[in-house]
């Protein structure tokens, strides 16, 4: 059995499904198998694609018009394809020709998925290269430092002299963790 699966960005009045009711349908989907959503693609919450994958038997044939209707990016349509595998279910776009029911559409599925890994890992890379680059400039990630400077010279001086880690938190106000977390980067 074939199954639709439309989306529009906006539920306001000037989007409409309706080219991609009719593709489907005229693909030979069942208007009574129609799913749709109006809402942004990289919204988590679509209530007809959620229906949609819950409805999907094993042997049916999930048919979107464009391949860009159904994920928000790569990974994500890979995701679902590959759930959809997992199942039992055939994909298939059609203004890409993907068709996961022959062989060259198993291929052009595993090429996605090569591309979804080699695009994870230049985002990868360029994050580490980015913070190699801040850390060059001087700037440093993550929270600001809660203790410096005297504060800090008055907390070692106590601990020093013998106070527990426990009366430095109380008396200078800072949590545990944090004074933890000083000392083993000054040490």
């Amino acid at each position: 059995m074939l199954i639709g699966y439309m989306r529009v960005s906006s539920d306001s009045d000037q989007q409409s499904t309706d080219l991609q009711r009719d593709a489907l349908l005229a693909a030979g989907v069942d208007a009574r198998h129609l799913y749709e959503d109006r809402a942004s693609g990289a919204k988590d919450d679509r209530s007809g694609l959620a229906q949609a994958l819950e409805f999907v038997c094993p042997g049916d044939v999930l048919v979107v018009w464009k391949l860009d209707r159904l994920g928000r990016s790569l990974s994500h349509l890979l995701a679902i394809v590959t759930s959809l595998k997992d199942k039992q279910v055939a994909f298939r776009s059609l203004t890409e020709g993907m068709d996961t029911t022959t062989a060259s559409g198993e291929l052009l599925l595993h090429v996605f998925a090569a591309l979804a890994q080699y695009e994870r890992a230049l985002i990868q890379e360029r994050v580490v290269a980015g913070l190699a680059a801040a850390r060059r400039r001087g700037r440093i990630g993550g929270r600001p430092q809660v203790i410096i400077g005297e504060k800090l010279d008055a907390i070692v001086t106590a601990l020093d002299s013998g106070m527990s880690k426990a009366a430095v938190c109380r008396n200078f106000g800072v949590k545990r963790t944090t004074l933890i977390e000083t000392l083993a980067r000054i040490e």
